[in-house]
């Protein structure tokens, strides 16, 4: 064992010491020193333990805050209490064009809002005068999703044949989602749902569908587009030459989704919450995937190169070209920004991909990596991200509230990337902080034209002059001492 290894492993040994024995074992599992071996390093996908503070979310939340929420066309029902709806309205920043309330619904809350009564007699009949109420309300909605809360599964509540006999009258689709909240260990088994329903009520009743196609169509898959995210790839992918013909799915139609059994490649962004469909794609319909990283420069070139690959030398020509074209462009941000950046440490602690696809984007403003870990990921989600990380970096699964901030008082990083939830105890704490779910109010954060937002993020939270009315714990520790 390398000693910079052997200081990591002491470090989680003297972080885990409070914890009685059997939890001290099984929290043992998820911590690690990255060892260069993929797969070898982690346990992940496992329940979090009673009594601790997790950042994880549910299946109601993968389903419906993740996959299906930011379908623009289509209205989404939360069946059960109003909470779980509104908490979940909007918060993801999933932008999106059209006029909402006419055409585009993601930012509205459909709630059937469970009463004690709904709970006693059920609330199939609710749910089918709501689908009425929709239909007259919002007619150019080219369906709905009906969404599960936790109540609707201890209840059994009938949503599917709600769904098929409410469908049939409207004649429109309308997709039952089994997602209560607590099904499975996190949202990751939301999204499986949601892949699952996606594949069953809208690929299998699209099929035959005739479209027109080009051989350089394309389908962006698991992008949600977070302030913009999306449209920032789809530029780079449009400069190259590629015809995207769907989102999945932020601000994507159930129409775009109908079509992508069409297309010649899909293109994965978050693995973790889409690879489902995309699995089920390549089986059935043969199209092939692969995934992609936009995330500061370095990346953007590697990905574009790697997706122009897999056409032909028109297309890679046309990459190359737009790589150079760029370059000038992102040089004069790292010119500016990386000499505020250079060697500053970073903590990163989020979902679905970022712990590993940000790295890249840190890196080009010279930036360091000293801990990653994701909140559900799973045991590949590990493999791939040993390999961006240096030797001996601390990972982590599900990470406890006071498992965070003891690594944090340890490594004493200049800045922690993670979630809202971790946000104002690590701010409160001296230490500077991004929101790293939903860029805190900012972005893009994809592509070239990302790239300088996020820099500028970086730095403007890295620099800011109020963090030195704020000392962090450890800074106080040696004062007192």
């Amino acid at each position: 064992m390398s000693d910079k290894k052997a200081e990591t492993q002491a470090l989680i040994d003297e972080v885990l010491e409070v914890y009685p024995e059997k939890a001290k074992a099984d929290r043992k599992k998820h911590l690690g020193a990255n060892d260069g071996e993929a797969g070898s390093c982690i346990t992940a996908n496992r329940k979090s333990l009673p009594g601790v503070m997790t950042a994880r979310g549910c299946a109601y939340a993968g389903s419906k805050g993740v996959v299906w929420g930011p379908i623009k066309d289509m209205v989404h029902i939360s069946h059960g209490p109003v909470g779980c709806g509104q908490y979940s309205r909007a918060g993801r920043r999933n932008y999106y064009t059209g006029y909402t309330g006419v055409n585009s619904f993601g930012t509205m809350n459909f709630t059937s809002d469970f009463q004690e009564r709904d709970i006693v007699f059920g609330g199939d009949k609710k749910l089918a005068t709501m689908v009425d109420e929709v239909e007259m309300l919002f007619p150019l909605a080219k369906g709905l999703s009906i969404q599960s809360e936790c109540p609707v599964g201890l209840i059994g509540d009938d949503i599917e044949a709600v769904a098929k006999t409410k469908g049939a009258e409207i004649g429109k689709t309308i997709v039952p989602v089994r997602c209560e909240g607590f099904r499975g260990v996190s949202q990751s088994l939301g999204h499986h749902i949601a892949n699952d329903t996606l594949r069953d009520y809208v690929l299998d009743k699209s099929e035959g569908k005739e479209v027109a196609t080009t051989d350089y169509d394309v389908a962006i898959i698991g992008d949600y587009n977070i302030g913009g995210d999306a449209w920032s790839s789809r530029i780079l992918l449009d400069e190259i030459g590629l015809r995207v013909v769907a989102q999945w799915s932020g601000d994507g139609t159930l129409p775009e989704l109908e079509n992508t059994p069409s297309v010649k490649l899909n293109l994965v962004h978050c693995y973790r919450s889409m690879n489902y469909i995309c699995r089920h794609m390549e089986e059935k319909y043969g199209v092939p995937w692969m995934e992609y990283n936009l995330f500061g420069p370095t990346k953007c070139e590697e990905s574009l190169r790697a997706i122009a690959a897999k056409f032909d030398e028109k297309i890679q020509a046309k990459a190359e070209e737009v790589i150079a074209g760029y370059k000038a462009q992102w040089q004069a941000v790292i010119d500016k920004y990386r000499p505020r950046l250079e060697g500053k440490k970073v903590m990163l602690y989020v979902g679905g991909l970022r712990p590993r696809h940000v790295i890249g984007a840190y890196e080009d403003l010279g930036m360091e990596i000293v801990g990653a870990g994701y909140e559900f990921g799973h045991n590949d989600d590990y493999s791939k991200t040993v390999p961006e990380v240096k030797d001996a970096t601390l990972i982590y699964d599900d990470v406890t509230g006071y498992e965070l901030e003891a690594f944090a008082e340890k490594l004493k990083p200049d800045l922690i990337g993670a979630g809202v939830k971790e946000k104002y105890i690590f701010q409160k704490m001296g230490i500077p902080f991004r929101q790293m779910h939903s860029w805190d109010y900012s972005g893009p954060y994809h592509g070239f034209d990302g790239f300088a937002i996020f820099a500028r993020d970086m730095d403007m939270t890295l620099n800011n002059p109020c963090w030195d009315k704020l000392t962090p714990p450890w800074k106080s520790a040696k004062a007192a001492a």
